[in-house]
C-alpha cells in the first residue's frame, strides 16, 4: 500500500522543526541561539518602540493629574517626560534582555554581591534606572510649576509668580540632591546617613570654598522674606536698568531695556543700592533754564511768573512746584524748575515733559529772550584811557 502524502508532509514538516530545534540549541560562549535571538529581539523593540511607550506613559501619567493640568495641556507635558521615559524604558529594555544571556563558566565572573564584571554592569544599571527617575521627577516638578505659573497669571498680584518660580528652584536642588545622593549610595553600597554625617565633618571647609554659592543662597531668601521687588517690576541697580523675569536660588534674570538678558548674583542684589521704578507714586522733573546776560530783571520774573502759571494749570503737575532764578553762572542767568508729575509711567513722563519743555521754549521767545549757551568775551584795552572796548 502506498504511503499516506499526508502522512509524509506532516513527517517532513517535524523533521525540519527537529532541524530548526537543534540549531537554536547550539550553544556558543554559554548561551544557546535561542538566548540570543530572544536577546536582541527584546533590545531591537525596545529601541524601535520606546518612544511610543514613553509617550504612552506619559499620556497615563497626564490622565492622573486630573482636569486641574489641562490649562497647561498635554503636548507641554508630553515634551518634558517623552525623553526621561525613554531613558528609563530604553534601560529596563537592556535589563530584561540581558537576562536571557548568562556568563559562559569559563569566564568565571562572580555573583552580583561580589565585586566583579556581575557587580559592575548590576550596579551601572541601577544608577541609571535611579538617574532616570530623578530626572523624570525634576521634569514633573518644571510641569507642575507650569500650572501653578498659569494660575498666578491669572491674578493680579506679582508675588505669586515669584513664590512659585522660588519653590520651583528649590524643589529641583532638593530631588537633584537627593537623587546625587541615592545614585552614591546604590552605586558604591555606601550607608547615606554615614555619607552625610561625613559631610558634616568636612562642612567648614565645604562652606569656604562654597562661599559665593552660600551667600548667593542667603541672598535669595533675603529677596523673598523682605521683597524689595517682585517679578515684572523694572528696578534698577549698578548701573544696570530692567525688568525682573525670575528670582533663582543664585541669581536673578533681569531683561534690559535693550531687550538683553542680564543675569545678576542675587548677592550683588541684596549689597548694592537698588532703585525699585515700579515702586514710584510719581515722578519728580528738575530743569535748568540758561538765559542770556542781555535778559533783563524784569523779563525774567515775568518768564518765571509765566512758567509757574503753566506748571499750576497743567492737569498732570502736582501741588509742589518751584520756579526761581537761582544762579549766575558762567555764560548764563540760570532758572531752577522743580515740579512733579502725578503719574508713574515712564511713558507718560516722557510726554508731559516733552510738553512742558516745548512750552518754556515759547515763553521765552514770546519774551524777546534767548537761551545762553557757552561763550567767551574779550575786552580790548584802549590805549588813551577810554573804558575798555568789548568784542
Amino acid at each position: 500500500m502506498p504511503p499516506n502524502p499526508l502522512t509524509v508532509t506532516f513527517a517532513a514538516y517535524l523533521a525540519d522543526m527537529e532541524i530548526g530545534v537543534s540549531f537554536l540549541r547550539q550553544i556558543f560562549f554559554g548561551n544557546t541561539i535561542e538566548s540570543y535571538l530572544w536577546f536582541a529581539g527584546i533590545l531591537l523593540g525596545g529601541i524601535l518602540f520606546k518612544r511610543f511607550i514613553s509617550k504612552l506613559i506619559s499620556r497615563l501619567l497626564f490622565a492622573c493629574f486630573g482636569r486641574k493640568t489641562r490649562s497647561v495641556g498635554v503636548e507641554v507635558f508630553l515634551e518634558l517626560l517623552t525623553q526621561p521615559l525613554s531613558v528609563l524604558v530604553l534601560a529596563l529594555t537592556f535589563y530584561f534582555a540581558s537576562d536571557r544571556l548568562v556568563f559562559p563558566q569559563e569566564w568565571q565572573v562572580g555573583p552580583s554581591h561580589v565585586f566583579g564584571v556581575r557587580m559592575v554592569i548590576f550596579r551601572l544599571f541601577e544608577v541609571a534606572i535611579l538617574v532616570s527617575i530623578t530626572w523624570i521627577i525634576l521634569r514633573l516638578t518644571d510641569f507642575i510649576a507650569r500650572v501653578f505659573l498659569y494660575r498666578a497669571s491669572l491674578t493680579e498680584s506679582k508675588l505669586d509668580d515669584q513664590l512659585v518660580l522660588f519653590t520651583r528652584e528649590v524643589a529641583k536642588v532638593v530631588i537633584a540632591v537627593t537623587g546625587f545622593f541615592a545614585a552614591i549610595a546604590v552605586g558604591f553600597n555606601l550607608d547615606v546617613v554615614s555619607l552625610v554625617t561625613g559631610l558634616g565633618i568636612g562642612g567648614l571647609a565645604f562652606a569656604l570654598a562654597a562661599k559665593e554659592t552660600l551667600e548667593n543662597l542667603l541672598g535669595s531668601f533675603t529677596i523673598f522674606l523682605d521683597k524689595p521687588f517682585k517679578v515684572g517690576d523694572q528696578i534698577r541697580l549698578a548701573g544696570v536698568e530692567g525688568t525682573v523675569e525670575s528670582v533663582g536660588i543664585r541669581t536673578t534674570r533681569l531683561r534690559s531695556l535693550d531687550k538683553s538678558l542680564v543675569i545678576l548674583p542675587n548677592k550683588k542684589m541684596i549689597d548694592a543700592e537698588l532703585v525699585n521704578e515700579d515702586e514710584r507714586t510719581i515722578r519728580r522733573v528738575r530743569i535748568t533754564v540758561g538765559l542770556t546776560y542781555a535778559t533783563s530783571s524784569i523779563r525774567i520774573q515775568k518768564i518765571t511768573a509765566e512758567i509757574r502759571l503753566l506748571l499750576e494749570n497743567h492737569p498732570m503737575v502736582g501741588e509742589k512746584i518751584t520756579v526761581h532764578f537761582r544762579d549766575f553762572s558762567v555764560s548764563s542767568l540760570d532758572v531752577i524748575i522743580i515740579y512733579f508729575i502725578n503719574n508713574p509711567e515712564y511713558d507718560t513722563y516722557l510726554v508731559v515733559n516733552e510738553e512742558i519743555n516745548l512750552k518754556i521754549m515759547e515763553i521765552v521767545k514770546n519774551n524777546d529772550c534767548a537761551f545762553a549757551f557757552p561763550s567767551t568775551s574779550l575786552y580790548i584795552e584802549n590805549k588813551s584811557g577810554n573804558n575798555p572796548v568789548a568784542s
